[in-house]
């Protein structure tokens, strides 16, 4: 069993350390960190995210609606329910609060979650998989990225360039963000082509994921950078962060289905998805926006760090 978690774990904590070698050897430094996830915001992450799109099978995704259903209820509302507390009880700000949602709510199925659950589940595991990669990408994503393009132009009013005149708009007009983010447009447009169940040669996406495929990887390396120049904090919105995202969501998931009797294989299927450690794209987002940059990059290693325990147990628990 144990093997079966630090098999996808164990690239992610190496890829981390060799970008936290790569900055103390100054090879690279904050501001290349930078530059690499502006590639990977730009042009790597919406190739990826597209790409995995017209990878999914409608039917497949919607024969399964009660664990799609569990699924999406763990994440959104995960991700509602924690930047109403990070925000308007813990008064963060508006970025840091939806960065810290984006890190709590979304676990990385898309890079862990193909070979875990693959594992656990052979065959099965591409409707969680679906189910999961489609809400990040098509809720949590575009939300956090509204939310901190609402939040940049806060700052910007606060503290305005000298001689600008500005004033302060709606979070509605910051609905729709500007052209240069494409990772808000991607899900949604892959999403309209499942719908029309339009098919594409295999070869379309495997040109696009060449590209794509290097997301994950050169975000972790960018983290590593991050980590080293930031440097590992145990600050107690980490604690609190990994707490949630390791051990509270996939455990009150696991109370919920077993409190309205839900049948073994869909309880087993929907807790160990929301197991997963964090993803890489909340440290993506807050090195492309310069927020919360330690803490994203703390979170995401220790969450990937004490996954190897925490998803060990629930594999046992749901057995």
């Amino acid at each position: 069993m144990i093997e079966t978690v630090i098999g996808p774990l164990l690239p992610i904590v190496v890829t981390v350390v060799l970008g936290f070698i790569a900055g103390w050897h100054h090879d690279f430094d904050a501001k290349q960190a930078t530059t690499l996830n502006r590639m990977v915001m730009l042009y790597a992450l919406p190739l990826s995210l597209f790409a995995g799109m017209l990878g999914t099978d409608r039917a497949q995704v919607l024969s399964q609606g009660p664990l799609a259903l569990s699924i999406l209820i763990g994440m959104a509302g995960a991700y509602g329910i924690t930047y109403a507390l990070c925000r308007y009880v813990f008064g963060r700000d508006t970025m840091t609060a939806a960065l810290q949602a984006l890190a709590i709510s979304g676990p990385a199925v898309p890079f862990v979650g193909v070979t875990v659950l693959g594992h656990l589940f052979g065959t099965q595991s591409a409707v969680p998989i679906s189910v999961a990669s489609l809400v990040m990408n098509l809720i949590q994503v575009p939300v956090t990225l509204m939310l901190l393009s609402y939040g940049l132009s806060q700052n910007r009013v606060e503290s305005p360039a000298p001689g600008t005149a500005t004033t302060p708009d709606g979070i509605g007009g910051h609905f729709l963000p500007p052209p240069e983010e494409p990772g808000f447009w991607a899900p949604p447009f892959g999403f309209l082509l499942i719908v029309l169940n339009v098919k594409f040669p295999a070869e379309i996406g495997d040109s696009l994921n060449l590209l794509g495929r290097a997301t994950g990887g050169v975000a972790l390396f960018a983290s590593g950078i991050v980590l080293f120049s930031r440097k590992v904090s145990v600050s107690l919105p980490v604690v609190l962060s990994v707490t949630a995202r390791n051990l509270i969501i996939p455990g009150l998931m696991l109370g919920g289905l077993v409190l309205l009797g839900s049948p073994a294989d869909l309880t087993r299927e929907s807790v160990l998805t929301l197991a997963i450690p964090t993803a890489s794209i909340a440290v993506i987002l807050a090195v492309q926006y310069q927020t919360a940059e330690q803490e994203m990059a703390s979170t995401l290693f220790f969450s990937t760090l004490l996954s190897v325990f925490t998803m060990g147990m629930f594999i046992w628990l749901t057995s």
